[in-house]
């Protein structure tokens, strides 16, 4: 990229450059990032440009990057504080939970880091209508009111799987996200029809080397049609959208700078649409790889910090691939939205499913009501379904 991070003020670093949010689609504007000259930048922050971020009301892509360096590390306590104090202010002391209904593990890709990978030998299964409404009677049981849907990316498990599906699951939540294969604008908007509140389309990692090296078959190997499916769900008018990356696939920094620039982007052109940010990493998985880099918990918490100190408004995910201690550490961090009692398999729920058909291993695996006491416990009060700050 032959310029500066966005919005930054510290311009004997960095020279002007256009911001994504003028460049049509994200994958347009991605296509010209000089790689190298980022990690320079990262390079050259300082302590005093780690100041000047925690100094300022509003910051940008450019003050994002200084909290998440290597410099912000001896401020790690105050941003933390900072953080629990902005989410305190804008969502109040609330927690809401939801559960991730897997629909099928059936998968066309090959994905280096995923238990689903067409490779695996696994056993595959795709949920039909009753065992559907076998799983939707134990996680109705269990309290849950908002439930994403999961499922692997096949031509068998797409559309018409899902046009046939959702008007038996919506009735009985209130909220219904979904994390599937990306989809056309219109496909989305007929999705929205039936009922669909958000989805959550995680690049993985904006480096395309990087990506094309962990994406070795299927449709999932298409980068830019992968990354502008987020322009394709605020045209649509999808009321939430929910971005991630794979923390460990590639330099996790300079994935997390590029998700900040792409949120950035997606609110300027769809700003009627709601944000989410989810942290996962790289957990185990049959087949699974090791990562490139390692996130430590202490460098986590600096990054959820950063993003709330980033963005008082997005909505910020916790999965259950984090372990119990951690998540006990983090419910006051930042955090809107957690998972509970997750299983990653097709008929998990109302069934002893094989371990073997898990996407990847779970790390905190106690019950919702021992989630949800911890929860209390903190001070915060357990929401079931998800809702609109803006309301508040």
């Amino acid at each position: 990229m032959t310029g500066q991070l966005i919005g930054s003020d510290r311009k004997d670093k960095f020279a002007p450059v256009q911001s994504p949010a003028m460049a049509g689609q994200f994958s347009a504007w991605l296509e010209n990032v000089d790689w190298s000259q980022i990690v320079e930048q990262q390079s050259q922050i300082t302590e005093q440009d780690v100041l000047k971020a925690l100094a300022k009301p509003k910051r940008s892509v450019a003050d994002f990057a200084a909290l998440i360096s290597p410099a912000a590390e001896p401020f790690l306590l105050q941003m933390v504080l900072k953080s629990e104090q902005l989410t305190k202010q804008r969502f109040g002391n609330t927690m809401s939970l939801f559960a991730p209904l897997y629909l099928s593990n059936t998968c066309a890709n090959e994905c280096t880091y995923c238990g689903f990978s067409m490779s695996n030998a696994i056993k595959r299964l795709t949920l039909n209508e009753g065992q559907i409404a076998a799983e939707i009677a134990a996680i109705k049981g269990k309290g849950f009111d908002h439930i994403l849907l999961v499922t692997g990316e096949t031509k068998r498990v797409s559309m018409p799987y899902f046009e046939k599906m959702l008007p038996h699951i919506k009735p009985h939540f209130s909220q219904l996200s979904m994390e599937v294969q990306p989809l056309e604008t219109e496909e989305y908007a007929r999705l929205q029809s039936l009922g669909l509140d958000a989805v959550l389309v995680y690049q993985e990692t904006y480096s395309k080397k990087t990506y094309l090296e962990h994406h070795l078959r299927g449709n999932k190997g298409n980068f830019n049609y992968r990354l502008d499916a987020p322009d394709r769900l605020g045209k649509a008018g999808i009321h939430k959208i929910g971005l991630g990356v794979l923390l460990g696939l590639d330099d996790w920094r300079l994935d997390s700078v590029m998700m900040a620039y792409h949120l950035r982007h997606l609110q300027k052109n769809y700003w009627r649409s709601r944000y989410s940010v989810a942290f996962p990493r790289i957990r185990p998985c049959e087949g699974g790889i090791t990562p490139k880099t390692v996130i430590s918990d202490r460098q986590l918490v600096q990054l959820i910090a950063a993003w709330r100190l980033f963005d008082a408004d997005v909505e910020m995910s916790l999965s259950t691939r984090e372990s119990a201690e951690f998540r006990n550490h983090a419910v006051n961090m930042g955090f809107t939205t957690m998972s509970a009692e997750s299983k990653t398999q097709p008929g998990g729920y109302a069934e002893d499913a094989q371990q073997a058909l898990e996407q990847f291993e779970i790390s905190d695996e106690r019950s919702v009501q021992e989630i949800a006491a911890m929860i209390r416990g903190q001070g915060k009060e357990v929401v079931w379904k998800d809702w609109d700050p803006a309301l508040c």
